[in-house]
C-alpha cells in the first residue's frame, strides 16, 4: 500500500495513479493557479474534482487534508526529504514545485525574492480584494443596499490594478522572467470577467495589464490548466 492509498482523502478520491502529484482542485482562480504550474513544469500529476459545497471541502475525507476546508491541495508522493508531502494554501503548493524542479522561480536569489514578494501581493492583496469585489458585485452582495461595500472593492480593485499596470511598464511579465508569480496573479486578473465587473473597475483604462492577461492566455500550458480538472469531473 502507497502513503497515498492509506491517505483518508483516498477514500473519497482514490487515485488511479499514486507515482504521481495528486492535484485536488476546482477551476476556480486560485485552483488553476497549481494546474497551470503542473502543465509548465511538466510535472506527472492526477488531478482530482473537488466542488466547492460543504459536502465536499468540508468532507471529512478532504479535512484530513486541508483543515482550512479551501481548494487546492496536493500529495507529492516524491517529497523534499524523501516522504510524501501533504501541502495545501497555492502560494505554498506554487513555491514547493518552483523549488522541486528548479523553474519558474527566477535566476538568482534577488529574483526569486521578487517572485515570492509578488506571490504575496497577489496572495495577500489581488486574491482577497477581487473575491469580495465579486461577492458585492454580482453575487448574493450585489443586493445589499448600502452601495459602500462596493465602492470600497471597486476602489481597491483600481488601485491595484494601478499598482500591476505601474510594474509591467518596463517589463513583460510581473516579476522579471515569467514566474510562479504570473501564475497565481493572471487568472485572478482575468476573473474580472467572470464577475462581469471588467467595465466597473475601467478595465480598458490599464492597457500594459490587458495585454499582460492575453499574453498569460495564450500560452498552451496555461490553457490546458485553465480547465483542469475538467468541471465534468
Amino acid at each position: 500500500m502507497t502513503a497515498i492509498a492509506d491517505h483518508p482523502i483516498s477514500k473519497r478520491w482514490p487515485a488511479q495513479h499514486p507515482e504521481r502529484i495528486q492535484l485536488y482542485s476546482f477551476p476556480t482562480p486560485n485552483g488553476v493557479k497549481v494546474a497551470i504550474a503542473l502543465e509548465e513544469m511538466g510535472l506527472p500529476y492526477e488531478a482530482h474534482l473537488v466542488a466547492l459545497g460543504d459536502e465536499d471541502v468540508k468532507s471529512p475525507e478532504f479535512t484530513a487534508l486541508n483543515p482550512n476546508g479551501k481548494i487546492p491541495a496536493i500529495i507529492d508522493p516524491d517529497g523534499p526529504d524523501g516522504e510524501p508531502l501533504e501541502l495545501f494554501e497555492s502560494g505554498a503548493i506554487l513555491i514547493h514545485l518552483g523549488d522541486k524542479t528548479g523553474q519558474f522561480m527566477g535566476r538568482s536569489a534577488t529574483e526569486r525574492a521578487h517572485v515570492i514578494q509578488w506571490l504575496m501581493f497577489q496572495m495577500g492583496g489581488v486574491g482577497p480584494m477581487f473575491g469580495q469585489l465579486g461577492f458585492f458585485w454580482k453575487f448574493a452582495g450585489k443586493d445589499i443596499k448600502d452601495p459602500r461595500p462596493r465602492e470600497r472593492y471597486l476602489g481597491e480593485a483600481r488601485r491595484l490594478l494601478s499598482v500591476i499596470e505601474a510594474q509591467l511598464e518596463t517589463r513583460d511579465w510581473i516579476a522579471g522572467p515569467y514566474s510562479v508569480a504570473d501564475m497565481a496573479l493572471a487568472p485572478w486578473l482575468n476573473a474580472l470577467e467572470f464577475y462581469e465587473a471588467k467595465e466597473a473597475v475601467g478595465w480598458d483604462d490599464f492597457p500594459r495589464t490587458k495585454a499582460y492577461v492575453a499574453r498569460f492566455m495564450a500560452r498552451p500550458a496555461v490553457q490546458t490548466g485553465m480547465n483542469m480538472p475538467p468541471r465534468e469531473g
